[in-house]
């Protein structure tokens, strides 16, 4: 699945990607357990468009700009009224070989659902 296809609500998606901008991590509280943990956003993309991921604790380390990845099991969701991909639960980031550049043009996470 190419990245300009991505629509709120998919789940078990594998994509391939580059890393294209990351965020310095913040500290937030979740809802779920109370406990602190780190985010990150991730600009990612591929020849079609690009998208921001969400990072949490150790996936943050797991990833560098410039590189290219695979991720499985991967789902979106809106936040602020935003696509944003997500790293399932059993999910799993590896770095991979690819050779494309990134479409920043087609921000999707851009666009308003």
């Amino acid at each position: 699945m190419k990245i300009s296809e991505l629509i709120p609500s998919q789940q078990k998606l594998d994509l391939i990607f580059k890393v294209e901008e990351k965020t310095e991590p913040r500290e937030v509280t979740t809802k779920l357990d109370g406990m602190f943990h780190k985010v990150c956003d991730v600009l990612i993309g591929d020849e079609s468009g690009c998208i921001h991921l969400s990072l949490w604790d150790e996936d943050i380390d797991e990833v560098q700009e410039g590189k290219h990845y695979k991720i499985t099991e991967a789902y979106t969701s809106l936040y602020r009224n935003s696509l944003t991909l997500n790293k399932g639960k059993y999910g799993s980031l590896k770095e991979t070989e690819a050779d494309f550049e990134i479409n920043t043009s087609n921000n999707i996470s851009l666009k308003e659902f």
